[in-house]
């Protein structure tokens, strides 16, 4: 991991979370890189539970953490001056609306590593296909697949692993992923 803010965070995150023994899966472009491509971001993604929501409040509110906005599920770090985006278990992915993926409970789902515990890739991608294809707001999810499977050189019958509602986009982004550009 570098040494940007981001990182401080996420390090901080991850240190309180562990510490707490609260189950999470670091999401977002964190579990990107984690997974082989580097994207930069301003933010942490994280999922909990909203039991973990509350302990986790509970424990770092006053702390070095602020909620983004009154009652907002969402934390900002005051220390690093990073957004702490919360994804919640049981909620839906891009445009909120029930559909066959779901964010997991992350104490089912995390793949502990040396930083941390994230989600895994299926999940990661289930998820960021899933939110991209229901929010047009979120077309960047949709470019994250499309790049890590360039970055990752992930294979076409990894498809077989994913949701069967996510599996043609999958295949579709696999595809245009194949094209390379001119330099």
């Amino acid at each position: 991991m570098g040494d940007s803010n981001v990182h401080h965070a996420l390090r901080k995150l991850i240190d309180l979370l562990d510490s707490a023994n609260i189950p999470y899966a670091i999401a977002g472009a964190m579990a990107l890189n984690q997974h082989g491509y580097q994207r930069m971001t301003v933010d942490v993604d994280v999922l909990l539970t909203r039991e973990g929501l509350a302990a986790l409040k509970a424990r770092a509110l006053g702390l070095g953490y602020v909620e983004k906005f009154p009652g907002s599920k969402g934390l900002r770090d005051t220390e690093n001056n990073v957004a702490i985006d919360i994804l919640i278990a049981g909620d839906y992915p891009g445009d909120g609306q029930p559909k066959p993926v779901a964010f997991p409970d992350p104490a089912q789902v995390a793949v502990r590593g040396q930083a941390g515990s994230f989600l895994p890739l299926t999940v990661l991608i289930d998820l960021k296909l899933a939110s991209g294809m229901s929010a047009p707001h979120r077309l960047k999810d949709l470019a994250d697949v499309l790049e890590l499977i360039r970055a990752a050189n992930l294979p076409l019958h990894l498809a077989d692993q994913l949701n069967p509602s996510v599996r043609d986009k999958y295949r579709d982004l696999w595809q245009a992923a194949q094209t390379t550009e001119d330099e």
